[in-house]
C-alpha cells in the first residue's frame, strides 16, 4: 500500500529539503465534448508534457486512466496520468497508480483548473485544501492526505447571471475565448518550466521562481 500518513503537516513538507514529483496527474473529463474546456487544462498540460518529453500515453484499465512513463531529462524518470474516471472520481485512478508503484503522496503533483486565478496565472503549492474543486476533493480522499504538491492553472471566474448567482458549470465546461487562448498558451509554457524546475531542484524552488510570473497580458 502507498504511504498515506495523514499526520504529516504542511509545515513538515515545507521543511523537507526537496519535494520532487515522480507522478504528474492532470485532472479533466474524458470524451470529445470536454476537449479544450476550462475544466480540462490539467489534461491539456499532461498532453504537452508528453510531447515535450517524447513519452507515449496509452489507456491502462488497471489504472482507470491514460498513463505514460519516460524521462523528462537524463536520470529523471517521471510518470504521467490522465484519470478516465471523470473529475469527481479522479482519486480512484490516482490511488491505483500510487499503490502499484508504491509512491508516497508527496511525490504526486496534481495539475488542475482554478476559478480563483485569472487566465494567465498559475500557483504551485506543496499542500493545501481542495478549495472546492471536486477532482481535488477526490484526490485528497483517496490519498488520505492533503499534503501533496499541486499546480493550479487560472481559468478565471464565471460571469454572474444575477447579483446572487454565477453559472459555474457553464463556465468550467466552456471554452476559452481567442484572447484567453493566447494567455493560456503562454501560461502553459510557464507551467512546463515550473514542472521541469520542480523535477530538477524541487517544488519549493519552482514555487519561488514561477508563482509570481504570469502571461504578459494577464491581470492580477
Amino acid at each position: 500500500m502507498a504511504q498515506t500518513n495523514s499526520s504529516n503537516t504542511p509545515a513538515n513538507i515545507a521543511n523537507e529539503e526537496r519535494v520532487v514529483p515522480q507522478l504528474i496527474v492532470g485532472l479533466g473529463n474524458p470524451g470529445q465534448k470536454y476537449d479544450r474546456t476550462r475544466h480540462n487544462v490539467g489534461f491539456d498540460l499532461v498532453d504537452r508534457l508528453a510531447r515535450l518529453w517524447a513519452i507515449s500515453l496509452a489507456e491502462q484499465r488497471k489504472f482507470q486512466g491514460i498513463v505514460g512513463e519516460g524521462f523528462a531529462f537524463p536520470g529523471r524518470k517521471v510518470r504521467l496520468l490522465k484519470p478516465l474516471t471523470y473529475m469527481n472520481r479522479s482519486g480512484q485512478s490516482i490511488r491505483a497508480v500510487v499503490d502499484f508503484y508504491k509512491l508516497p503522496p508527496t511525490s504526486v503533483l496534481v495539475v488542475y483548473d482554478d476559478m480563483d486565478l485569472p487566465v494567465g496565472r498559475l500557483r504551485m503549492r506543496l499542500s493545501g485544501s481542495a478549495g472546492g474543486h471536486n477532482g481535488m476533493k477526490s484526490a485528497i480522499a483517496h490519498l488520505g492526505t492533503q499534503n501533496f504538491p499541486r499546480l493550479r492553472i487560472g481559468i478565471g471566474a464565471p460571469k454572474p447571471v444575477s447579483p446572487e448567482q454565477k453559472d459555474t458549470v457553464s463556465h468550467v465546461l466552456g471554452r476559452f475565448s481567442p484572447n484567453e487562448q493566447t494567455l493560456l498558451a503562454e501560461i502553459m509554457r510557464l507551467s512546463e518550466g515550473a514542472i521541469e524546475l520542480s523535477l530538477k531542484d524541487g517544488v519549493s524552488k519552482a514555487m519561488s521562481l514561477y508563482n509570481n510570473q504570469s502571461a504578459s497580458s494577464a491581470t492580477s
